[in-house]
């Protein structure tokens, strides 16, 4: 049986290194979260949320899905963003989808994967609603595209959830954030102004 002690060994290797550099790093994080930030990704593997903004651990509160859905029948997503406003009292809801994904190229080309199909139909519609657009760009160049739009998409999506809806009502301060990333750079790139407010 596989044990997997190559990961159990770089676990130990990196916690030893993080305690030579702050010795009570892991006891104040394990007696405190208090994260302004609630990441919504994808849950790809080359995308890690703490990693690729520089944040340590403690400082991201991260719910991650295939093709960073957030569905308002989802209790999942649901759950995590009302812990992360009403107990968390996180000030930014950060969407964050990455360029080259894999769900979203799948509800692009409508290929059928199985029982995926169903997470994905939201993207499916949303791909038949700017069929002009996507019609008028090479394949790739499509994907991409529906990529930024199902981002923005799903930050509506956030936006619109009562939690976060209650949350602006009672005046707490909260901003939502539509970010995508670039495999290929290492880059994030924010797709629209910040949303402090219900959408119009």
């Amino acid at each position: 049986m596989d044990t997997l002690k190559h990961l159990l060994k770089n676990n130990s290797e990196w916690a030893a290194s993080i305690l030579l550099d702050d010795p009570e790093f892991f006891h104040k994080l394990a007696n405190q979260q208090h994260p302004e930030y609630l990441w919504i990704g994808c849950s790809d593997s080359r995308v890690p949320a703490n990693q690729i903004t520089g944040l340590a651990p403690g400082e991201v509160f991260v719910h991650r899905n295939v093709a960073n859905v957030v569905a308002e029948t989802d209790f999942n997503v649901l759950a995590v963003i009302q812990y992360a406003v009403d107990v968390l009292k996180v000030r930014h809801i950060i969407v964050c989808g990455h360029y080259g994904c894999g769900g979203v190229q799948a509800a692009f080309d409508n290929f059928r994967h199985g029982m995926i199909d169903n997470w994905l139909a939201g993207i499916r519609s949303l791909s038949r609603k700017h069929h002009q657009e996507l019609a008028l760009l090479d394949h790739q160049a499509a994907i991409d595209r529906l990529c930024e739009l199902n981002v923005l998409a799903q930050a509506r999506h956030v936006a619109n959830t009562s939690i976060v809806q209650d949350a602006w009502a009672r005046d707490q301060k909260i901003a939502i954030h539509s970010w995508i990333y670039g495999l290929d750079c290492g880059l994030i790139t924010p797709l629209a102004p910040s949303m402090h407010g219900p959408p119009e």
